[in-house]
């Protein structure tokens, strides 16, 4: 057998200090709830994506920006002990570095409030000055935590290096056409799909419309999450991904999660529904840990758990045309 292709993933999105509670419930408004578990770790969606990614295999840069302060520079020693290359990671000395509370329930469902700092100071110079980077990678993860400009630059950059690009578009927001029609694949949850096309997803078939609304649109696979499971809908195929049998302890980065394996997947030359497979199998374990790198698992992990579906005989089923 061949040995495996490594993948090669630039992400440009945020950088965070993730400071979690877990507690028995969600507080109301003006309420206090007594909380039984603290945890400080690193965070933002382009960290995840980035660690994620390391942890699967791939060669795994980070492009973005932390402050001058002492959590940032703990941030980048984190990064690099997870085997992600931070060279392209700017260091901005009149912000902070990037924050994020979180308070998540026993149940897994999660509150949060960010203050975003220096992500919000990335330029399209520090996305040009990375252009060679994003040229030579497989594959452009992108996300929304950073300045739509600088998304926008490194995306023409990818697309004219013939990078394939990867829009996971959170937070949400409204976009402009000319970068929607720039994307081979779109990644996002119900509440994402929802802001980009005014459609609410509650099953399988709204997920479709949804879908079939970002394909009209110009991109080229578009891949929604629903809350019985995950659609995948390109121009040829269609592949439905129900919910995996797992014990939910926290949701926290699983979109991350599946975004990265997908990406990693794409970028060792897989098919989408490969991909998709394993990017599924991936989230499903990031949601059995608190925290979102806590719960971030290895490749080995990914290939065991889908042994064990496919043994187990759960593996989606595919439709295509």
């Amino acid at each position: 057998m061949a040995p495996r292709r490594q993948a090669d993933i630039l992400v440009v999105g945020g950088i965070n200090t993730d400071f979690l509670v877990q507690g028995p419930r969600l507080p109301r408004v003006g309420e206090n709830v007594e909380g039984h578990l603290f945890l400080e770790s690193l965070g933002g969606k382009g960290a995840n994506a980035a660690v994620a990614a390391s942890r699967l295999g791939a060669r795994s840069t980070l492009l973005g920006r932390v402050g001058m302060d002492a959590r940032g520079l703990a941030l980048l020693e984190q990064l690099v002990g997870e085997g992600v290359e931070t060279g392209a990671v700017a260091r901005d000395p009149g912000f902070s570095t990037g924050v994020v509370m979180e308070m998540v329930d026993e149940g897994g469902r999660r509150q949060s409030l960010s203050a975003e700092g220096a992500n919000r100071r990335l330029t399209v110079a520090d996305v040009l000055a990375a252009e060679d980077r994003i040229s030579s990678a497989d594959v452009l993860l992108a996300q929304l935590e950073v300045p739509l400009g600088a998304v926008i630059a490194a995306v023409h950059v990818a697309r004219a290096a013939g990078t394939h690009v990867v829009l996971d578009p959170a937070p949400p927001s409204t976009l402009p056409e000319e970068l929607l029609e720039a994307v081979h694949v779109i990644r996002l949850n119900d509440a994402e799909a929802e802001v980009l096309t005014g459609l609410e997803v509650v099953d399988r078939d709204s997920a479709r419309r949804a879908a079939e609304n970002l394909l009209r649109r110009g991109v080229g696979t578009a891949v929604v999450a629903a809350p019985q499971g995950t659609l995948l809908l390109g121009t040829r195929s269609e592949l439905w991904l129900p919910n995996l049998p797992v014990d939910w302890v926290d949701t926290t980065g699983a979109g991350d999660a599946f975004s990265a394996a997908l990406c990693v997947a794409l970028g060792e030359r897989r098919s989408l529904t490969d991909a998709a497979r394993f990017a599924h199998a991936t989230a499903a374990l990031a949601t059995m840990r608190l925290g979102a790198m806590s719960g971030f698992p290895n490749r080995d992990q990914v290939v065991s758990f889908m042994a064990r579906i496919d043994s187990l005989a759960l593996s989606p089923e595919p439709v295509s045309w």
